[in-house]
């Protein structure tokens, strides 16, 4: 439901307001209710309006206003008013009405933002002077769809149907020339001269002015297009041709080399058929030989049959003979066989013969062997009884020996008791060894332990190491005790409590050397700090020794609290070094406890009032206020040991080494007490060896005698032995004679057998060789006949052979014809069925017909075919299409031209049509604008701008000025004048437009914005005086103000 409001100032004092029809569902809150009539029909008068020219502008819900209609007159309208009063908003509304672009205004980019705030829907009709009849044209605004509904005349359309309309009557709201909202006013300036000439040219020129110039640029664009394109094809043509005619001669060489190769194809297709024919013929030849080797085969083998029957006959003579001649050699073997018997037992006679005689001589050697064996015997008894004779008596030796057997007694039990000895030292050796490297191995392990604390102490100080270093190579220049850095003389006695020294000492004194002499001390570090530029700390230790200084309190009285220890008691530290912590940290009066001390520590700070206290992982110090004596307690967690947690035991070590000492002394002992008992040894040994000797000749001589008497009872008792074996060599002969007469009588007996049998043996080998004989007769003539049918079978198989090789030659031929019967169909592209081509037959009549023509000539073709070498087929292909494609070229180049050359005429055509009317217009806007400049005594040019007559896209309009006598004219810029000098220039451009104007109307929206009043005020009488003129178009002038020097014209509304 529409409500009242306060009445609407009026934009301009003749400008009415009349309501629209309204959809009477709207509630649409509107700015004033009104009880006008309902809207009028549109206006048809032909008065003094131009064609598009505006007679009704109506709006609702519309920026400031509910409902508002203005009916403008022919020529100038002035609106004015306020600022805030709603004259921008009838611009916006001509702007919007007719089809513009909501940015255009420079206000907001979307159409939903020129709806009254709180309105869902908005409207604009604008009403337009047509002599066929008036346009009326209404946009209605959707807010929430920022979508806008047009119509014309009432009737629904499409804002491009509204385009058309609006552009058919020369309306162009996006034109700065022919429409310069407020917003836009500054932007004129900023228009470039190509901009300038575009816009003036839509503005005031003929409808076909900006189309020509539109078309030039295209021309010209074309132009540039084809006469890059032309110059590029020519280039390109000309690298072509060049191209080409580089390798002009190898394409050439190429089709030359190509002649030959054809002609070798051509060869090569008759060789397959020559060398069939060649082969065919030798194929019937052969076969020919082949039948005739046939028949001799068949006429060899029936002559052979006759020879084969007699050879069967006598082979059956053969077999009988030779089965005669097997029975007399049976015969033969088995006399042989019996005469072989009695030479065996004849030769076993004579060697039994022989036996009998070798026993006999045995016998006779064994007897004269006997006596020679008695007569030595004999001899070495009589040698050994006068040896016995010689020898002394030996009884009086025993007490010698005896004296000296108990002298050996006493050496050997020396020697064993200095032998006994040797082994107790030696064993006493190998014990102190063995403790000597367990003691050894300990000082290692302490000395590997003290290395760990060195390199962490020459990695994070290098220059404390090597002042260490330098003490030890040094220490006889210092009177008193120096001790090492505390980090390295400290040891632990347990390394979990590390972190509590280590919190509790500075870095510095860690690292700190410990003197007793401040002398020592100056000495050390003029050395160490002045002479080698070392960063080292020291310090000298109390001359009166704090290191055993009692705790003020007992641990006991603190080990309730949770506490173990006292700091000093968890390491030990050379007495200096003790001296000086106890001294400076006080670590015999700094308890270390545990988690139960923290758990109690409140209790602990007030009951013991310890100074520093260390539980298990945190450290407290305990102050007292001096003002308010209020107790404070400062708590810190503690760092991890880094130093400290390698324990070395110096004392132990220093223990270990004295042990060592007196290991070295006791095995130096015993090396001497060894050295001492071996001498001993060899002295015993060499005596025992002596005695020995001498008792060893006294036994000898003692038994020697004994020896003697029973080598002489022995050789008696062999004596008498070999007396007793006697033996009677005459029996034995008479005996072996009668055995041998014996044997000789058996063997004259085995004699007169084997002579009988040797008779009947050569019987039997007289019949025997009668048999061969006849046999080797049958066998002669035998061979000879196998030698005749050899020699006709050798002949026969001579000709078989010869008639299988001719046969398997055929074969061979007849399947070589066949494949190169088939290779040559192949090489001439022929199926089985197909005859040579005639075009072949032709070129073959040509060509040699032998294979020797052929190859020769093969040779010789292919030797000038491999002379054309480095030919490539691909420069071939290339020259090729580069010939086709330099034809196409030349043929696309004319083409090119020829539209070159049309397009040039059209240039020339269009721009005679645009460039003359455009120069005049510029000459009339130039007149018009000067004479504007001249009437404010200031001076002012337009002209026609380019840089080059061929670019038409650079041509542009360039505004020149001057406000002041004293300057030249310049280019109007955004730069060069004040604001007021561009609003002044501006307005007198559009003036000057004005009267040349074929746009229906114009509208300037407080263009006087920074114009002195003198300018304001001359500005307005031009606008004024031109606008009214007759035939000249609709004019829009919105100022916030009325000149209050200026003047009305009856043209004027």
């Amino acid at each position: 439901m529409a409500t009242p409001s306060r009445k609407t100032s009026t934009p301009g004092p003749l400008a009415s307001k009349r309501p629209l029809p309204r959809d009477p569902s709207s509630e649409v809150p509107s700015k004033r209710k009104s009880s006008a009539p309902p809207a009028p029909r549109p206006l048809q008068s032909s008065g003094p309006f131009v064609e598009g020219s505006i007679v009704r502008i109506a709006m609702e819900n519309f920026l400031t206003y509910d409902v508002c209609e203005v009916a403008p007159g022919p020529h100038l309208n002035m609106i004015i008013g306020a600022n805030g009063t709603g004259k921008s908003s009838i611009v916006c509304a001509i702007c919007l009405g007719l089809a513009g672009k909501p940015a255009f205004m420079g206000r907001a980019d979307k159409v939903g933002f020129f709806v009254k705030r709180g309105c869902s829907k908005g409207m604009v009709e604008i009403e337009l002077f047509r002599t066929s009849g008036n346009l009326v044209i209404t946009r209605e605004i959707d807010v929430a769809k920022n979508q806008s509904f047009w119509f014309i005349n009432k009737k629904s359309t499409t804002q491009k149907v509204v385009e058309e309309q609006v552009a058919a009557l020369n309306i162009q709201v996006g034109n700065l020339c022919q429409f310069l909202p407020q917003d836009k006013v500054g932007e004129f300036a900023k228009l470039s001269k190509i901009e300038l000439l575009e816009a003036t040219e839509k503005s005031i020129g003929p409808p076909e002015m900006h189309r020509y110039h539109c078309e030039l640029k295209n021309f010209r664009e074309k132009e540039k297009q084809l006469e890059t394109s032309c110059k590029e094809k020519t280039e390109y043509l000309e690298k072509m041709i060049q191209r080409n005619e580089r390798y002009k001669q190898d394409v050439e060489r190429f089709y030359e080399r190509k002649r030959h190769l054809d002609l070798i194809e051509m060869l090569e297709a008759k060789r397959p058929w020559v060398e069939y024919e060649n082969v065919r013929q030798e194929y019937e030849e052969v076969k020919l030989a082949r039948d005739r080797v046939k028949e001799e085969v068949r006429k060899l083998k029936e002559g052979q049959i006759p020879m084969t029957l007699r050879i069967e006959e006598i082979e059956k003579q053969r077999h009988n003979l030779e089965a005669r001649i097997k029975e007399k050699a049976t015969d033969i073997k088995e006399t042989s066989q019996k005469c072989k018997q009695r030479q065996d037992v004849i030769e076993r006679k004579d060697k039994h013969i022989e036996e009998l005689q070798q026993a006999l001589t045995v016998k006779r050697n064994e007897e004269h062997d006997r006596q020679r064996r008695i007569s030595n015997t004999r001899k070495m008894i009589e040698d050994l009884q006068n040896e016995l004779k010689t020898t002394e008596n030996c009884e009086n030796l025993q007490p010698q020996i005896d004296a000296i057997t108990n002298d050996l007694r006493r050496v050997q039990d020396e020697k064993a008791l200095c032998e006994g000895e040797i082994i107790d030292k030696r064993r006493e050796k190998e014990t102190l060894e063995k403790e000597k490297k367990n003691v050894e191995e300990h000082i290692v392990r302490f000395d590997n332990l003290m290395n760990q604390k060195e390199d962490k102490l020459r990695q994070r100080y290098r220059d404390t190491y090597d002042a260490v270093l330098w003490l030890r190579n040094n220490r006889n220049k210092f009177k008193q005790r120096v001790c090492e850095p505390i980090m390295l003389t400290i040891n632990m006695k347990d390394n979990k409590n590390a972190k509590y020294v280590e919190n509790h000492i500075p870095l510095n004194d860690l690292r700190a050397f410990v003197f007793e002499s401040q002398e020592d001390m100056e000495v050390f570090l003029r050395e160490v700090r002045d002479n080698k530029k070392l960063r080292v700390n020291a310090v000298v230790a109390p001359r009166v020794s704090h290191a055993d200084r009692a705790p003020s309190r007992s641990l006991n009285e603190l080990k309730p609290y949770g506490f173990f220890s006292y700091l000093r008691e968890l390491f030990d530290a050379p007495d200096p070094v003790m001296s000086y912590l106890c001294c400076q940290y006080h670590i015999h009066e700094v308890p270390v406890g545990t988690e139960r001390t923290r758990e109690r520590i409140e209790r602990v700070i007030q009951e013991t009032r310890l100074k520093q206290i260390y539980t298990a992982e945190e450290k407290y110090v305990v102050k007292t206020s001096f003002y308010s004596n209020k107790v404070i307690s400062i708590n810190t967690s503690l760092k991890v040991a880094q130093f400290l947690t390698v324990t070395v035991d110096l004392e132990q070590r220093r223990h270990l080494e004295e042990q060592l000492k007196e290991i070295n002394k006791k095995l130096q002992a015993v090396e001497s007490d060894l050295i001492a008992l071996h001498e001993t040894n060899k002295r015993l040994e060499h005596k025992d060896n002596e005695l020995r000797q001498k008792k060893k000749e006294l036994l000898e001589r003692k038994t020697k005698k004994r020896q003697l008497e029973q080598k002489i009872s022995s050789k008696l008792g062999s004596l008498k032995l070999m007396e007793q074996d006697t033996c009677n060599l005459e029996e034995e002969e008479r005996k072996a004679s009668a055995k041998i007469k014996e044997i000789h009588v058996q063997k004259a007996k085995l004699v007169t057998e084997l002579t009988d049998l040797i008779k009947s043996c050569t019987s039997l080998h007289i019949k025997k060789v009668d048999l061969i004989l006849q046999n080797t007769t049958v066998i002669s003539e035998k061979n000879k006949l196998e030698s005749d049918y050899m020699a006709a079978s050798s002949q026969l198989r001579v000709t078989e052979q010869h008639f299988i090789e001719l046969d398997e030659n055929r074969q061979r031929l007849l399947q070589k014809c066949k494949e190169l019967m088939k290779r040559a169909r192949q090489v001439c592209n022929l199926g089985a069925e197909q005859t040579v081509p005639q075009e072949y037959q032709t070129a073959f009549q040509d060509l040699p017909n032998t294979l020797d023509e052929i190859d020769a000539l093969l040779t010789e073709e292919r030797s000038r075919a491999s002379c054309f070498t480095g030919l490539n087929p691909t420069v071939v292909e290339e020259y090729t299409k580069r010939e086709e494609e330099i034809e196409q070229l030349t043929e696309e180049l004319k083409i090119k031209k020829v539209e070159l050359d049309q397009y040039r005429e059209s240039i020339s055509q269009v721009k005679e049509r645009w460039l003359n009317p455009l120069k005049e217009l510029v000459e009339k806007i130039n007149e018009k604008f000067s004479n504007f400049f001249s009437s404010m005594q200031c001076a002012g040019e337009v002209d026609l701008h380019t840089e080059n007559e061929e670019d038409y896209d650079k041509y542009g309009i360039r505004i020149r000025v001057k406000f002041r006598s004293s300057t030249q004219l310049h280019e109007l810029t955004p730069h060069h004048q004040s604001g007021g000098e561009r609003s002044v220039s501006t307005m007198l451009y559009l003036m000057a437009l004005q009267e040349l104007n074929r746009c229906p109307f114009r509208v300037v929206d407080e263009i006087n914005q920074g114009m002195d009043p003198i300018n304001e005020r001359r500005v307005f009488e031009m606008v004024v005086n031109t606008a009214c003129k007759e035939n000249t178009s609709q004019y829009f002038f919105i100022t916030p103000k009325e000149n209050s020097g200026g003047h009305s014209s009856p043209g004027s509304t």
